[in-house]
């Protein structure tokens, strides 16, 4: 029986990304569970194989050309294509002070992640996704990467100022709507996922919604139709402004 659809999550093994991993998977999509530590990933693959998903594990270090390069060939050789991307690993970095106070050191150790991961992976799996019938690539972002809500003085992140992530975020939004333009006339579509506050290890736990919460948005974008929209900041509630 051929697979209908083949779907690589990065950071699967815990958290939104493992959540977005469940999700498809009970759809009847192949979730290929990508994750920097090989046994972390089994054992999430293995979870989800238990649940009736199928799961492969994969491991993939995004700040790693090479991985991701090595990455995409053995999803070739296993599948002989992808149909959808989900970039969800990401980190909140260690710096936690004024922006006045962080060195280029501090962005750059969430950018590694954050932004050129992204693109690191983006550019490995791009090739296959270009050949599927439906190629979807969805980036999981923040509200605070929004410089419309950051920049309004009354606004809910009036007082929010991380400068190293909140600017990694918005940088990925940025990537997002580049490569959007770029495949505007194929039918590959690629947007920006907000799961709101969700408690995972980035946060400490301290969110307010659960990662099955948090992963809702980026599955329906992940599977949206040939009708859907492309190069949009969209969360639960609908789209938000760059």
């Amino acid at each position: 029986m051929p697979v209908e659809k083949i779907a690589l999550i990065t950071g699967a093994n815990k958290g939104i990304g493992f959540a977005v991993a469940r999700q498809l998977g009970e759809q009847g999509i192949t979730v290929v569970v990508g994750a920097r530590d090989e046994a972390l990933g089994k054992q999430a693959a293995d979870a989800l194989a238990d649940d009736g998903v199928t799961a492969v594990p994969l491991r993939l270090d995004v700040r790693d050309p090479a991985s991701a390069q090595e990455a995409a060939r053995e999803i070739e050789r296993l599948f002989g294509g992808l149909d959808i991307l989900v970039n969800n690993a990401g980190v909140a970095g260690a710096f936690t002070g004024a922006p006045s106070e962080a060195t280029a050191a501090d962005l750059r150790e969430v950018y590694e992640t954050n932004v050129f991961g992204v693109v690191t992976v983006t550019h490995a799996m791009l090739p296959m996704l270009r050949r599927s019938p439906a190629g979807r690539i969805v980036n999981l972002s923040s509200h605070v990467g929004s410089l419309t809500l950051g920049s309004a003085p009354d606004g809910p992140l009036a007082g929010v100022s991380m400068i190293a992530y909140q600017s990694s975020k918005t940088a990925l939004n940025a990537v997002t709507l580049a490569y959007a333009k770029e495949l505007r006339e194929t039918p590959v579509k690629v947007n920006a996922a907000l799961p709101g506050v969700v408690a995972t290890d980035i946060n400490r736990r301290r969110g307010g919604r659960s990662p099955a919460e948090g992963a809702a948005i980026a599955v329906r974008l992940a599977t949206l139709d040939a009708s859907g929209p492309s190069g949009r900041l969209l969360a639960d509630e609908g789209p938000v402004p760059w």
